[in-house]
């Protein structure tokens, strides 16, 4: 993932946290890496390329069987103009839960934050309020540079330009991936975010998962919430994307019982559970 350093003060320089290397990847070494590509060409329309394919019944011997794969592309092609019409970020949707948690950590005495792919710096904006230090790891050049420009003003806020790195251990209070852990190799990554989490710290994960027929209902759900909600977030056609959904990003490579079973052997008392929206929310809390 991509990463910009952001000016800091001094004082920031003198305690940035040093790292160790952690490899990238998106899963064992034996399992190919999907593309990077614009955030604005990935999640929904890859959904519905993929619903579109699955609805088709298998072999039409009617009319009516022939007729319900035209009208199941007529209208899943009419979501994708409405969903691109009226973008918005999966992502945002989560952001409260991710606060949440946030909060319970700066009640606890907590007082560092790192984010993970951190993106244009949406959330780093947000977490700045709750925590006094906050550390934005960014892969992207461009966003990072963004991020490092929202949050300038910011002085409990530094962005990093660089691949996410295993952290010092017991370093961080709130560790978080959101949409950005499927780009990390799975478990290597959970270990080195269960070392760097100090006792009653805390790492949440809103995560991406492969889509299978085994998600198929919260699928459907989502792909016919999809246009609702962005006609509700911004009801005015968009003529372009917002810069925080054209980041690179890729599809996730593991199917979400595979992630979940991942979560559970390398942390203990995980929670973990699929959202809508090709989403999951896992959290865990360091023990004391």
């Amino acid at each position: 993932m991509p990463t910009t350093r952001c000016p800091a003060s001094a004082s920031a320089a003198a305690t940035a946290l040093p790292v160790m290397p952690l490899t990238p990847s998106t899963s064992a070494s034996t399992r190919a890496s999907p593309p990077l590509v614009p955030r604005s060409r990935c999640p929904v329309r890859v959904h519905l390329f993929r619903w579109q394919v699955i609805c088709r019944p298998g072999a039409a011997s009617t009319l009516a069987g022939m007729a319900a794969p035209a009208v199941a592309s007529t209208a899943l092609r009419t979501l994708d103009a409405l969903n691109a019409r009226h973008p918005w970020s999966h992502d945002d949707v989560y952001a409260p839960v991710v606060l949440h948690h946030a909060r319970r950590v700066a009640a606890e005495g907590g007082t560092r934050a790192v984010d993970v792919g951190c993106g244009t710096g949406n959330l780093l904006r947000q977490l700045a309020r709750v925590l006094p230090r906050v550390t934005g790891v960014e892969p992207d050049e461009r966003c990072a540079d963004l991020a490092a420009s929202a949050t300038a003003a910011l002085p409990n806020v530094e962005v990093r330009h660089a691949p996410f790195e295993a952290l010092p251990e017991r370093s961080v209070d709130l560790l978080t991936f959101v949409a950005s852990l499927h780009h990390l190799p799975l478990e290597p990554t959970l270990a080195a975010a269960r070392v760097a989490l100090r006792p009653g710290g805390r790492l949440v994960v809103v995560g991406c998962y492969r889509d299978t027929r085994a998600d198929r209902y919260h699928s459907w759900v989502s792909v016919a919430l999809n246009p609702l909600v962005g006609l509700v977030r911004h009801p005015r056609t968009a003529t372009e994307h917002p810069a925080h959904m054209t980041a690179p990003t890729r599809e996730a490579a593991e199917p979400y019982v595979e992630i979940a079973a991942a979560l559970r052997t390398q942390l203990p008392g995980v929670r973990v559970r699929r959202w809508l929206f090709w989403r999951y929310v896992a959290v865990w809390t360091a023990p004391r």
